[in-house]
């Protein structure tokens, strides 16, 4: 994707797929406020546009061309397994956060010699409105948390609202976060809810527009 417009359109592809402004937000990488602001401007929602709106500081991260290849991904989980390595001495179990830190995870967790479980973040059931009164879930096809010290992976740290969110479900299981780890951290965080993120990547905006 080069441009805001090819954003626009891909907004648009995925609100007419029947994915929330939640998902539209996780599958391109942008906050929740970025993604309504895309859908919006695509007016794929019978919403009527609100022009008054401000256009969003956000930074957009593909990175698709490490996603879409099974090499690639596993050479960049490995690293971000590296940045792990040395965090916690009885970890055992790898949270992925669904939808694209669970690939990710697989890998960190094969690395690590840990058993893996995902998170659906709330987000994902996110329209419009106040997402406080979602909730997240575990999968229940993955390994249980209770009791247990993990490493938490996601793709990209944008607010931080998805990672700390989960760090929170983790602990309201009985889990212990040690650790997370993320591709792309956009905010520049070093600790969330007194978990230490680890970065392959640090994208910040500097300035204003």
């Amino acid at each position: 994707m080069k441009n805001v417009d090819d954003l626009i359109r891909s907004a648009e592809e995925l609100a007419e797929r029947g994915l929330s402004k939640g998902e539209i937000a996780d599958e391109l990488n942008v906050s929740r406020e970025t993604a309504s602001w895309l859908v919006e401007r695509g007016g794929a929602t019978p919403q009527p546009r609100r022009t008054e709106t401000a256009d969003p500081h956000d930074i957009h991260v593909d990175w698709s061309a490490v996603g879409r290849d099974s090499a690639r991904l596993t050479y960049v989980g490995q690293a971000m397994a590296d940045l792990l390595s040395k965090q916690g001495e009885a970890v055992d179990l790898t949270v992925g956060i669904e939808k694209a830190g669970t690939p990710l995870a697989t890998v960190v967790a094969q690395e690590l010699e840990t058993d893996i479980s995902t998170y659906v973040p709330r987000k994902h059931q996110w329209e419009d409105g106040d997402i406080e009164d979602l909730e997240g879930t575990f999968s229940r096809n993955f390994a249980d948390i209770r009791d247990r010290e993990c490493y938490v992976v996601d793709d990209t740290v944008t607010s931080g609202t998805t990672m700390s969110e989960a760090i929170t479900a983790i602990r309201e299981q009985g889990g212990d976060p040690v650790a997370a780890v993320v591709l792309v951290d956009k905010q520049g965080v070093d600790d969330l809810n007194g978990v230490p993120v680890y970065s392959l990547v640090q994208a910040i905006r500097v300035g204003e527009d």
